[in-house]
Order: C-alpha cells, then structure tokens, then sequence
C-alpha cells in the first residue's frame, strides 16, 4: 500500500481483477495519470486468480471480436512494456460438433471469423483427431480450428497490467473496501473507505462479484449474480506430453485443455446454481466454494466419454468457484444512467480474461471522451432497466444463463426463468389466441400465433422453424387484408417545455419545428453522424412532442437526450411507454376497418401519410397516426392502457368481416425487410451516418438550425460515402439466412449482413447489410453485381439493390395502389 491515502484523484477504479487492473492500465497509458486502483483485499482474489484464462477470439459482433483480438495482442506485447510475463501461450483453439446444429452453428462462426480476419478452417473428425490425439471422434461431424486462440497466467497478467499503471503514474491500493459514495446533483464526486474519501470525477466499478452490491451503495443498477463454476484439475498424465489446443465439447457442455502434464475439464452444466454473496464470509479472497462430486459427476462422465484415457486419472482438484453473470449472458460496460460519473465494467460471464484487455480499453476510452469511441450496444449497461437489477430475478435467471453458455445461436432461442416481467393490456387476449411471446426489454411480445390452440414449445433451428407456415400466414394477411400488430412495447418519451422544440431541432437530424398533427421520422445523432437512435416524433401542441422507439431503447435514448439538455432549458422529459398500448393496423384493408369502427374521415386527402389525429373508436377516444412499419396502407391507434382491451375486441369483432388476423414480431421483420427498412441496432448503429444507410430524406444536412452531428455529415458529403446499406434478396429459395453472414463479392469479403429473415412475400429470403466499397463505389459494385452471402462457410448467390424487393415505388404505404 501507498504511504500517504490519496484525497483526490480524477478517476477511481473499484476492483483489482483483470478488468479494474486493465481500466486503470489504459487510462494511465492514455494520459490521464491520476487514477487510483482500490482494491477490498489483494489484487486478483476474487475471481480472476482461478480463472481458466482461455483467450478465444470470435464473439457475435465484429466490434466484441475486435476487443478480444486487441486483447490477445495487448497480452503479449505487455512483457516487452513491463518486464512481467503474462504467461501468454498461443496454443489454438478446436471446436467439436456432434450434430448438425452444432455443426451449423460453428461452421457459422468460421465464417464470421474469417470476415473479421481471425484465422478459421473447418476440419474433418480425422483432423480434429490429429490436432487433438487423445478425443474420440467416432461420433463427430466435424469441427473447427481456430490456430490464434491462446491463454494466459491470470496472477500473471494482472501483475503486468498493475505493473504497466503504476509506471504511467497510477496508484493501486489493496486492502481499501469502499464503504459509499459521495455525490452531488446528480453525480458521483467521491469514494468513500475507512481510510478516506478520495475526491473524484468519475468512478469505474471493476469489482466483479461485489459489484452489485457495492453499486447499490451509490443508488446505481449493476444487474449481476454469482454462480457456482466448477472445473476439474487432474495431476500429471502420461499421455500429455505438451500443450493442446484449448477443446470446446460443447455439445456435452464442456472445455478442456492441458495443464501442467495433466487435465483441466471445466463445464458449463445444465444443473447450475446460483450462489448468494451472504454465503461468502465477509473476507473471502483467494478462497474456493466446497467441492460437490455429485454435481460435477455427469460433466465428469462426459469427459470421460470425449477423453477416454481421462477414466484413469487422479484427481488433484475439484475448482469451484463463484463467477458472476447477467441476465443476458453479456457483460455491463459504460457509464451509469442513473448517476453521472459512475461507469460499469462487470458481469464478465466468465469471460473476463480475454474481453478484459480490450473491454479495459475501451472502458477507458468512454471515461475520457465522455461517451463510447464505437458501437458497444451489446454490452451497453443502458440496455437494462431498473428493474433488472432484482435480486430473486437474477438469482432465477443467472443459473440458466451459465447453463446455457454454449447452446447454439440459432433463431428464436429464448431464456426460460425471470420471465413475465412485464405484460401489456392484451397479454390474456393474446394467450388465448395462441400466441408465442418472445421477450423483450422485460416485456412478453407476442412472437407469433399458433391458431390451432396455445403454442408449444419447439426447440430452435437453422432450419426452417415448425411455425414457419403460421408466419407465411401473417405475411399473407398483411399483404393481402389486414393484420393487428401490438407494439404497445415500444418506448415512448413525453418532451414537454418552452424549450421543447429548440431541444429537439438540436438532437434531431430531421425538421422538427413542423405544426402540431405532424409526424417525424428522423435519427439522433452523435458528432461523428452516427445513429444514437432511430424514432418517429409526434408533435401534440407548440410545447410538446412525443417520441416513439425501440422497444430496448427507451433507457438509452432517454440517457442521450438527457445528457445533451442544457440546464438552463426549459424542458421535461417523462418515460409513458406503459401509459398507452399501440394497435397497429396495416394491410389493403386496413382504410375499410378504421371506417367501420369510426365516423372519422381516413381518406388520404383528410388523413395523409405521416398525420395524426385524435379520434374516436367505439366509445373510446384515441390518437391515430398515419403510419406503417410493414410497408401497406395502415395506422398505428395510440390507446390509454384502460381503454386497450376494449378497442382490441372491438377491431377484432368488426374485423372479421375484412379478414383481420392478429400477427407478431417475427412477421414484421419479414415484412419490413421485403420494403428495406432499416432498424436500430441492426443497420442503424452509432458507426453509421444517413448517408450511408440510405436515408439521407431523413437528415436536412443543411436545415438553418445545427443539430449534433451535421458537421460530420457535411463532411462526409463533401468527401463521398465509402460504405453503404444494400438490400439483398437470396437467389436460391432455399437458402435461410437469419443475420450476422458475411458478404461477399468478387471472392472478396466486404461487409457483413444485419437483418435476414424468410420474405414471404417475394418467396426468398430477404436481406440487408453494409457493404464496404473495394476498389470501386458501392453503387458500382451493386450495379456490376455477383455479389454472395456466406452461409456457415458455403456462399450463396444473391441480388443487391438499393430499392425494396417488394413495392419499392412506396404506392401501396401511401394507399394509392
């Protein structure tokens, strides 16, 4: 410990594991010398020390992908920097499939890794055998090398980081818990132990296990939980004679690899449990949890299976010891919206060794710039609420998270525990229809309708799924008549005040000083020109406005508006997204019904495209506005809670008589995608600006009023777009993308698909993708054509273009077709 405890610092990072070693190594090396490292007991004695330390590249995302590329690179450049080995050990990685699931989904990974430049081969069983001597491969189908795959020391690398901080000026103390917070309108201003308060800027909470609770002493969310982790270490075998390559059998749920002469299996186990910190003592560092050998034993008989010479071993140690996870199975980075100042780097999901190098990074980089350098949605903590920091929630959810740990990623797989959070008004109406939820952000959406009765469960495929028909019969409905969509879940934000419109002219990228009855679709934007979100904006009167988002969006959107209001303005900003459901009509029909149920007039000469009005359904009173997410004539019915059910029976009864059906979330994604519509989070990002994603109608670059990020995209007009969003439809019918597939064209990758799904519509599957221009323009490029997308390493022929594959002239949105 330092002689002298420090009274001030500008950042103060909480936890001496990997991920606060790593915070607090890059933000010394960035510039920022006055960073204290505090530490409850000795640096990594939480979890970090018994890590298995694997460092495997490929994650879901090119950006997370990247983290962990930069992590392996960091891991071994750290000894040349600082004299202290990471034990870094390039040994490579083998992933084994034992049915075609797994098959598909690795083969799906090889070819994301090669887009993203990590070396991927997809090998034969007699391959996987040689590279691994001692597996069975009897009942094999395949699998994957991955040759750059490596692992560390923990104690080691957490020694170089700290030892790389303190030489650019940080200081670390161990045996300093933190005790509170200090905090002041709204932002955290100190950290309080029994040794002092240190006076800061922002704090970044690295505790790992602890870090739900030690958040909570700030009024701050870190929804995580401890498990139980177990993995096997064998003394000495004879037949390990060197090191392997890191095995993942993850079909039997397992990793496995060598370690000093012997064996360490570790598991992922369908029988998890979660573990409280109240059954931790209260000075619980570099401690273990009890061995159990009858929970272990089925991960042990499947090692045995995959490992035969693993039967006659000796055992050295059962590890178990407590790890932490979120109820998505990703981690939590980035600053708090509920306090400023506060950052998140917790919940690793046993991952933390190798995202910790790169998650550190860029942890860092968020602190000094103020806001993220690159798209992290994935693991943004403002994709939570409040509420999921509900401790009987998480305690539910976290066992199934590890549990599932390694299931593919196929379509529609969702979490079993801590659901029904959140129901909307119809939710009975619904279940009773057949419906199959999905959730999201909390909320039970209904995914699709079984008509036969209450869906059954089905188990998730690449193949096309046993309620493809029902969704074939939704898409019909929507083209042909007219289809009922809940989209009470969207999030909706009241902007109220004086100064509401000159706020919003400022955010948004689009004209916002339109007269009340006006619709708005623009972005928010950031100062690089990127999407900080995609939303349609209604104006009520001269002072308020209402903003309509993502499901998942309202915390994240909130936050940005929030952030970028100035304290003098006055505005209001409320969330109501629960105080009104959302009725969304749209198909030919749609006009017919909306008349049937009110004595409004909903001609387009009365009732334009991109309109809203208050009106009457039956004896209730609602707003409806002129829009539609499917691409066909329809509105979108704006309902108090209370009055929902009510106006759902009655478009139900009268619909009948013009083939009304209700229809789901995973429709609607194939009908948006046959009209190319773009969505947030998937073609929208905050590393795409509107010119790039095709929607420059939405973004008056030269609109009197400058607005955040209307430099960038001047700019960027100025110097020409050198990627772009392009639709795509598969040519062969029977080839099922689902979103994530490289592009490819001319045998070169350039870009990577965001949405996929089935179109029903044009009988093909449907597409869109930012295409990275090579050589030439991506107008070029589309105009040449051959372009192919990648489908678990086998390329298929597809037809790009800029304009939707099914109604692109818009006559049909706009009722005049």
């Amino acid at each position: 410990m330092t002689d002298k405890f420090p009274n001030s610092a500008r950042v103060v990072v909480i936890g001496g594991g990997v991920m606060g070693c790593s915070t607090a190594y890059h933000l010394a090396k960035a510039g920022c010398h006055d960073v204290v490292l505090l530490e409850r007991k000795q640096l990594t004695s939480g979890t970090s020390w018994h890590s298995a330390a694997q460092v495997r590249a490929l994650r879901s995302s090119e950006n997370l992908t990247r983290m962990i590329q930069y992590s392996a690179e960091l891991y071994q450049s750290l000894e040349a920097e600082t004299g202290q080995s990471t034990g870094w050990l390039q040994t490579g990685s083998l992933s084994l499939a034992t049915n075609k699931e797994r098959f598909t989904h690795i083969k799906r990974q090889a070819s994301l890794a090669r887009l993203f430049g990590v070396e991927a081969e997809v090998v034969s069983p007699e391959e996987a055998g040689r590279l691994w001597p001692l597996i069975r491969t009897d009942d094999l189908v395949g699998a994957v090398w991955s040759p750059e795959d490596g692992r560390v020391n923990p104690s080691d690398l957490c020694a170089a980081l700290s030892k790389g901080a303190r030489a650019h000026g940080a200081k670390v103390i161990e045996d300093a818990p933190v005790t509170g917070f200090s905090v002041r309108n709204g932002r955290v201003t100190g950290v309080e132990t029994a040794q002092g308060t240190i006076a800061c800027e922002a704090v970044a909470l690295c505790a790992g296990l602890w870090s739900h609770s030690v958040a909570a002493l700030a009024g701050v969310s870190a929804p995580l939980h401890a498990c139980e982790h177990f993995y096997l270490l064998t003394q000495p075998m004879e037949e390990i004679t060197g090191h392997l390559p890191t095995l993942g059998d993850h079909d039997a749920h397992l990793y496995l690899r060598d370690d000093v002469g012997g064996l360490l299996v570790g598991s992922f186990e369908p029988n998890a449990r979660a573990i409280g910190l109240d059954k931790l003592p209260q000075d619980f560092a570099f401690d273990l949890l009890a061995e159990d050998w009858d929970h272990f034993e089925p991960m042990l008989m499947n090692g045995i299976h995959r490992i035969p010479a693993l039967e006659k071993a000796e055992a050295r140690m059962l590890l178990n010891g407590p790890e932490s996870f979120t109820p998505d199975g990703r981690f939590l980075l980035g600053e708090s919206p509920e306090l400023r100042g506060f950052f998140l780097g917790c919940g690793m999901n046993s991952a933390g060794m190798a995202s910790s190098g790169g998650a550190g990074r860029w942890l860092a980089e968020w602190i000094l710039a103020g806001e993220a350098t690159l798209d992290l949605w994935p693991v943004d903590i403002r994709r939570f609420a409040p509420f999921h920091n509900n401790m009987r929630a998480l305690r539910e959810r976290v066992p199934e998270v590890l549990a599932t740990h390694y299931v593919t990623e196929a379509p529609h797989r969702e979490f079993e525990t801590a659901r029904n959070i959140r129901h909307g008004p119809l939710h009975e109406r619904q279940l009773a229809k057949g419906a199959h939820f999905s959730p999201r952000m909390g909320w039970e959406r209904p995914s699709y309708f079984a008509p036969s009765g209450p869906a059954e469960k089905f188990s998730p495929t690449f193949d096309k799924p046993v309620f493809f028909d029902f969704i074939a019969a939704e898409h019909k409905t929507a083209r042909e008549a007219v289809a009922l969509f809940d989209q009470s879940s969207y999030g909706k934000l009241r902007v109220q005040g004086n100064d509401a419109e000159a706020l919003l002219q400022r955010l948004c990228a689009n004209h916002m000083d339109v007269p009340p009855g006006r619709v708005v679709y623009t972005g928010m934007l950031n100062a690089r020109g990127g999407y900080e979100s995609d939303c349609t904006v209604f104006r009520y009167s001269e002072d308020e406005f209402l903003i309509v988002t993502g499901t998942a969006q309202p915390v994240r959107d909130a936050d940005w508006i929030r952030r970028n209001m100035s304290d003098n303005e006055d505005v209001r900003l409320s969330d109501v997204t629960t105080a009104m459901a959302v009725l969304a009509l749209a198909g030919p029909n749609a006009r017919e019904l909306m008349s049937a149920v009110s004595d409004d007039d909903f001609s387009n000469e009365t009732f334009p495209y991109m309109r809203w009005k208050d009106i009457e359904v039956g004896p209730w009173s609602v707003k409806a506005a002129r829009l539609s997410y499917v691409g066909e004539l329809g509105w979108e019915l704006y309902v108090p809670t209370e009055f929902a059910p009510g106006v759902y029976d009655l478009l139900c009864d009268v619909g009948s008589r013009f083939d009304l059906r209700d229809a789901g979330t995973t429709a609607m994604t194939g009908l948006r995608l046959e009209k190319g519509y773009r969505a947030w989070g998937h073609e929208l990002t905050p590393e795409t600006t509107p010119l790039e994603a095709g929607l420059r109608f939405a973004a008056k670059i030269d609109k009197g009023t400058a607005f955040i990020g209307q430099a960038a995209l001047r700019q960027q007009r100025e110097d020409g777009v050198r990627k772009r969003v392009v639709g795509f439809t598969l040519d062969d019918p029977a080839a099922l993308a689902i979103g994530g597939e490289p592009i490819v064209w001319d045998g070169r990758f350039v870009g990577q698909v965001s949405s996929a799904a089935f179109g029903h519509t044009v009988g093909r599957t449907v597409a869109l993708g930012t295409v990275m221009a090579v050589g030439t323009s991506v107008d070029d490029m589309v105009a040449a054509g051959g372009f192919e997308i990648e489908i678990a390493s086998e390329r298929f022929a597809a037809t790009a273009n800029f304009r939707a594959p099914y109604d692109p002239s818009g006559d049909r949105l706009r009722g005049l077709a």
